[in-house]
């Protein structure tokens, strides 16, 4: 059977790099999912790449960014692919439909879009079969995300999450040791980036969405994949702002945001846990570091902290005027000893490989979708907690007050 074909929905910094008519100034100078494809296209694990955005009129420009910062450093990587709308048209915010309608059986989406899209985009690919990869948070409501769910079985078709965290090396081995240490007693994480961000997403900061949904997405997802025998009951999220407002953004726009989350053993109510999870954007500017991300968990027979900000590897340059941590564990974009693309083993790479890995076994009939729920993987299924919990603290800070949430059977809400 042919690799599947993959259309990428959204062109900005996650997808190709390319920001404000230019290279972005973040980490990911030349994107994530675009180079991550195109690579697996050379290694034969997908097929025809689209993309698709709201403006056609980019493109040129993207093309000739990929061209310059990834085909001519990658051995002439092909970085070619099929896009829509036309280059002439200015704004079709239905474009996406367009393109995947275009798709064959068995392709792919990839949908990296600001949060409030994702719902619409995801239902559309998948009632017409098409398998759907997400990034987080999957949905901004839980009742979206738990039709996406029932609707991802009516048409067989595998919805995952883009939780990359899960597959950081040290996440990972701290999720799997959580289990033998006992009860869950309580959880603590931070993540933030610079202030710089607000401008890359200034057009949908405090209006769309928020820096819980984009951040505390992380660690609410580790959480939760830690801990299977509990259930979140309720939310209670506190806010600080003020920054965020005097540089340009919307009033309505928090800096920090942190939730604080009851959990209750599944099978015995008595034993309970707190989590706490806090995200900011607005860092300083030369932290050092582009995402900030530490963690504590704490069980009855041990605990675990792990901080991903500092690892060991620093670099100053006199060009950036600063020190600076490095992560190559996410994505190593050096190339090869033969001048290929050399980042297969990073975090972000590996999530979207596992994705693409899970829907060509599907398509050839080799798994289940009910057995890929049970690999852990960050699936719809699998990440249903995560989306409460976000859902509840938005309204925990638009209503001032606490949030439950509810589980009976396979049934969830909000109170």
């Amino acid at each position: 059977m042919a690799p599947p074909s993959v259309l990428m929905v959204g062109t900005g910094e996650y997808t190709t790099g390319f920001v404000g008519g230019g290279a972005s100034g973040s980490d990911k100078k030349i994107g994530v999912v675009g180079l991550t494809l195109f690579d697996l296209r050379r290694r034969g694990k997908v097929g025809d790449l689209s993309m698709v955005g709201v403006s056609g009129t980019k493109f040129p420009a993207i093309k000739q960014h990929l061209q310059k910062n990834v085909s001519a450093v990658y051995n002439n990587l092909d970085v070619s692919f099929t896009f829509y709308p036309s280059e002439t048209t200015m704004s079709d915010p239905t474009a996406y439909k367009t393109a995947i309608d275009a798709l064959p059986p068995g392709s792919a989406v990839t949908i990296f879009t600001p949060d409030t899209t994702h719902y619409p985009i995801a239902l559309y690919a998948i009632q017409r079969k098409i398998h759907v990869l997400l990034t987080k948070p999957a949905t901004k409501l839980l009742t979206d995300h738990l039709h996406l769910l029932e609707e991802s079985r009516k048409h067989g078709v595998f919805v995952y999450v883009e939780h990359h965290k899960r597959f950081d090396p040290a996440y990972s081995d701290a999720r799997a040791r959580a289990r033998t240490l006992g009860d869950f007693n309580y959880f603590y994480s931070y993540m933030s980036q610079p202030k710089s961000q607000l401008e890359t997403f200034k057009a949908w900061a405090g209006r769309d969405s928020d820096i819980s949904y984009y951040l505390n997405s992380h660690h609410v997802d580790i959480c939760e994949s830690m801990v299977p025998d509990y259930d979140p009951v309720k939310v209670t999220a506190a806010a600080s702002k003020g920054i965020a407002v005097d540089l340009g953004c919307v009033p309505e726009t928090e800096d920090t945001i942190t939730l604080m989350v009851e959990w209750r053993k599944k099978d015995d109510a008595s034993k309970v846990a707190t989590g706490v999870y806090t995200a900011s954007w607005t860092a300083p500017q030369k932290a050092g570091v582009h995402s900030n991300q530490y963690f504590h968990w704490m069980g009855s027979k041990g605990e675990i902290r792990i901080n991903q900000a500092k690892r060991g590897y620093d670099v100053t340059d006199d060009n950036q005027g600063s020190l600076a941590w490095i992560n190559p564990f996410y994505m190593r974009y050096s190339p090869d000893e033969e001048g290929n693309f050399g980042g297969q083993t990073g975090y972000g790479y590996v999530s979207f490989e596992k994705f693409v890995d899970a829907v060509t076994a599907l398509n050839e009939g080799r798994v289940t979708l009910d057995e890929l729920d049970k690999r852990s993987l960050p699936t719809l299924k699998n990440t249903i907690a995560t989306t409460a919990i976000l859902d509840a603290g938005r309204v925990s800070l638009d209503e001032k007050r606490s949030v439950e949430i509810e589980k009976s059977g396979d049934a969830w809400s909000l109170k």
